[in-house]
């Protein structure tokens, strides 16, 4: 199996967003690999510490929020009927 890490730091990348607390820090109960590469892009702080959350970067907060708005917020306007909004 070829696994496409790089989509996955995308989503890892925008659920950091999703679990956002005290404006930069989200709870790193992620694939450690994925925190490593993330950290290596310079999207967030060393993963490595007692903390249970990690510190976003100012660039790592912008990307999350537009992977977030990409993967997770429905487009605005009227739904299909017999879909949830």
């Amino acid at each position: 199996m070829d696994i496409d890490t790089a989509a996955i730091d995308e989503v890892v990348l925008a659920l950091l967003h999703l679990n956002l607390c005290d404006g930069n820090r989200a709870w790193k109960s992620f694939d450690w690999s994925a925190l490593n590469r993330l950290h290596a892009k310079g999207f967030i702080r060393d993963p490595v510490s007692r903390a249970k959350s990690v510190g976003l970067t100012d660039e790592g907060l912008r990307e999350a929020g537009r992977l977030f708005t990409k993967y997770f917020v429905r487009p605005a306007g009227p739904q299909p009927a017999g879909k949830p909004a």
